[in-house]
């Protein structure tokens, strides 16, 4: 697991370099961690202590890369995802709906900066994909807490990459 730490740090801090660069934005697009699962009918569900300790991770990854901005779907279990990191960097969690954001005005309100957003199975990938502007994820397994997307966009290119933390 340390191993792996120092991996997806050294290619994030590769990856963000460039990333200095006020016109220069990075989105780093995670799902919720491990949620609650031991009541079918809560469709509105916390993390678990693993999923907690996920989270925790998260942020501790996240830390050297100066976030500036933190989105969350409003569910318990990406709140929860995204607060260590919100807390890290003496943020407020914006919320957002993954089917109804006005991506123009995201995009405007978030260059320059280095955004986390928390979503889910079914939504990360495909926010992802609006990102770069074209279907190169497919939607996470359900059992799937570990991807991170990062997008990178600047006014010559965009770049993106996933990274499996386990």
């Amino acid at each position: 697991m340390k191993h792996s730490l120092l991996v997806i740090l050294i290619t994030l801090a590769s990856l963000t370099t460039f990333a200095q660069e006020s016109d220069t934005t990075t989105y780093y697009l995670i799902r919720h961690a491990e949620k609650d699962r031991s009541d079918a009918t809560n469709k509105n569900p916390s993390l678990t202590k693993e999923g907690q300790q996920r989270a925790i991770k998260w942020s501790e990854v996240l830390a050297k890369f100066g976030i500036d901005a933190v989105y969350s779907t409003n569910y318990n279990r990406t709140l929860d995802t995204a607060k260590p990191t919100a807390q890290e960097h003496n943020l407020t969690i914006k919320t957002y709906h993954p089917f109804k954001i006005d991506l123009n005005a995201f995009l405007k309100e978030t260059k320059g900066k280095n955004v986390l957003i928390v979503g889910h199975s079914n939504t990360t990938a495909n926010f992802a994909n609006k990102l770069i502007g074209s279907k190169v994820y497919e939607e996470i397994k359900d059992d799937n807490n570990a991807n991170l997307y990062i997008v990178t966009v600047d006014e010559k290119k965009t770049s993106h990459v996933l990274i499996k933390m386990q």
